[in-house]
């Protein structure tokens, strides 16, 4: 991922200098797993655990000519360790056995920090939830005025999907804390389970149940996935808050901060640019499932079409979400709600919006739905193309006018009275943690 959009700590568990630290402990409990089942010298044991990180730089030099990463790493590693004591190292393992567990340690560490973002994002939509539970607006199906809701209603739905996103993510968390040391094509030929069972203990992952010369990529793929549909859930706030901002909407604003700037032409713009990157990069993380999907099925043991895609997609993918995350988190912070203009929004449409209220008093007074229907958009089309409001359009309509008296109206053209069963949503909004 580019720096623009790489914060500091997760840029960090994604360094060369981190990938080779997380080597490095992978080879140094393995050696001392050998040690325990004596075949490793303790002299050795020693020299081995306090041999400093290769530089990546020396690293990346070797490998111009061994053209393979791992045996790079290994040489590099090995210049480090006094004496004979490197010939120990990597005993019994396959290059997969070091990669595919160090990654683990990777993702893993990846997890907490995205988990960490949205254990302060849920709260935070709930808090909002329940602070406009009566802050009234217009709902909207296709685009156009449906019946009354309110912005805590809206939130509601925020909140609940981000929570799922946390869930899910934390079920792939457990799904990707998977490492293997079971050599060449998964068989132990060369290497102890008791090896696996130790590395794996002691870096908080599990040994994989069955392993060929790789950790299966459905874990991996699964992770993906999760982390696209969390930037989904975070892409529907975006996209909402990008309507609610338009200016003949003007519901909800995002941020904007002293200083910004909207337009290089236009001085008075206040652009959605937070939403509007936050549905950019959701794109970005889908591609990514899709590629971890493609890298799922692999040639019997393990060929390697699946490297060269995880060197990309898995760092930035879980970069891309931390910052989405870090996007939407500023954007549910700071913005700004216009209760005002939900109202007026509201009553725009003339009453319009209160049609089924009206359909079914006229179908508790007695009428057949299908009569109550065509007298209700009778006077609602009249609303629609001459905007007299819809209270006077009903009472030009007989068959409404001889059931419904003023108080009718009054009592449903009442918003409030949309929102007598919504209390259920908001216990079940409070209880998030």
């Amino acid at each position: 991922m580019i720096p623009r959009y790489t914060l500091p700590e997760m840029g960090a568990v994604w360094t060369e200098r981190a990938r080779f630290e997380a080597f490095v402990r992978v080879e140094v409990l393995a050696c001392e797993a050998h040690a325990e089942l004596g075949l490793v010298p303790r002299e050795a044991l020693e020299a081995i655990r306090v041999a400093p990180v290769p530089d990546p730089a020396r690293v990346a030099e070797i490998e111009e000519t061994t053209q393979h990463d791992v045996i790079a790493f290994l040489t590099a590693f090995g210049e480090g360790i006094a004496g004979d004591a490197s010939r120990y190292v990597h005993y019994g393992m396959t290059s997969s056995d070091l990669l595919d567990t160090s990654l683990a340690v990777q993702l893993v560490a990846a997890c907490d920090l995205l988990l960490a973002k949205l254990d302060r994002l849920v709260p935070l939509l709930r808090d909002t939830s329940l602070a406009h539970r009566d802050t009234v607006m217009v709902g909207r199906t296709h685009g156009v005025h449906a019946e009354p809701t309110t912005f805590g209603h809206v939130v509601a739905l925020w909140a609940f999907a981000c929570d799922r996103a946390r869930t899910r993510l934390c079920r792939a968390r457990e799904t990707i804390a998977v490492g293997k040391i079971s050599g060449a094509v998964g068989t132990y030929s060369n290497v102890d389970p008791f090896v696996e069972a130790y590395v794996c203990r002691e870096l908080g992952l599990t040994p994989a149940p069955a392993a060929n010369q790789v950790v299966q990529r459905d874990r991996h793929a699964e992770l993906v996935a999760a982390c696209a549909l969390a930037g989904t859930a975070l892409e529907t706030i975006a996209l909402a808050v990008r309507h609610f901002q338009r200016t003949e909407v003007r519901e909800v604003e995002e941020p904007f901060g002293k200083g910004q700037k909207g337009s290089s032409a236009m001085p008075h713009k206040r652009n959605p640019i937070i939403c509007e990157r936050i549905c950019g990069l959701a794109r970005l993380l889908r591609a990514n499932a899709m590629a971890a999907m493609e890298n799922v099925a692999l040639w019997h043991e393990r060929d390697i079409s699946h490297s060269s895609v995880e060197r990309v997609i898995l760092p930035d993918t879980a970069i891309c979400l931390d910052y989405m995350l870090h996007l939407t988190l500023r954007l549910v912070e700071g913005m700004t709600v216009h209760p005002g203009r939900m109202r007026a929004n509201l009553e725009s449409s003339g009453g319009l919006v209160y049609s089924q209220s009206v359909l079914l008093h006229l179908v508790d007074a007695g009428m057949s739905r299908e009569a109550a229907y065509r007298v209700v958009q009778a006077a609602a089309m009249r609303t629609w193309n001459e905007g007299t409001p819809f209270r006077e359009t009903l009472p030009a309509e007989p068959e409404a006018a001889a059931v419904l008296s003023a108080a009718d109206l009054d009592r449903l053209f009442d918003p409030m009275r949309y929102f007598a069963n919504l209390g259920g949503v908001f216990e079940r909004v409070a209880a998030l943690v």
